[in-house]
């Protein structure tokens, strides 16, 4: 059986999006984004892409035509194999290809994904990702907290998760004051 890692960007008190569920309070930190080589470390373990219908949508309408001399990890985001999950989506395309669309529940879908891939990583996807952390299907999680307080938003998890032990893997630090952190789910 695969892993299956969330990965969320936060602010330092835990939120995931703005009140209106943007990402706005990213772009307030001072310092850019330096995460981009620790990105691309975690990227060279990871077998395939699962994303959410909402996050699919701004993925697919950037990470195909950025950069990758400016966004080193476009390359790998761009050739690994990449899913959505999503009863309502007709078509996925993405960049000159399209992505598999994952239908009906959710915990269902990826227990099937995590028997065909070894490492899969979740990023964003809020509404797919409670739904994986309530049915026990996140093995690690990962945060990419940015240096700024928002006050109020979205937690990057359920209300209803109850306590669930983390083991601490891997900090990194950056001069900026962002950190990444990797839990191993108890």
């Amino acid at each position: 059986m695969g892993r299956l890692t969330v990965e969320q960007i936060v602010s330092v008190d835990g939120y995931a999006a703005d009140l209106d569920g943007g990402l706005d309070f990213i772009g307030v930190a001072r310092g850019g984004n330096p995460n981009d080589h620790d990105q691309l470390a975690f990227l060279a373990d990871v077998d395939a892409i699962l994303l959410g219908a909402n996050t699919y949508r701004m993925f697919a309408d950037y990470w195909p035509v950025a950069d990758p001399e400016v966004e080193v990890v476009a390359e790998p985001i761009n050739r690994l194999p990449k899913f959505v999950m999503s009863n309502t989506l007709e078509t996925a395309p993405w960049g000159d290809g399209s992505i598999e669309i994952l239908r009906g529940a959710a915990p269902e879908a990826v227990a099937e994904l995590k028997s065909r891939y070894e490492h899969i990583v979740v990023w964003g996807s809020l509404m797919l990702a409670d739904e994986l952390f309530r049915a026990g299907l996140v093995d690690v999680l990962r945060l990419r907290v940015v240096p700024v307080l928002i006050g109020a938003g979205r937690p990057f998890t359920p209300a209803d998760l109850g306590d669930r032990p983390l083991d601490l893997d891997h900090v990194a630090t950056h001069p900026s004051g962002h950190l990444g952190l990797t839990y191993r789910l108890g």
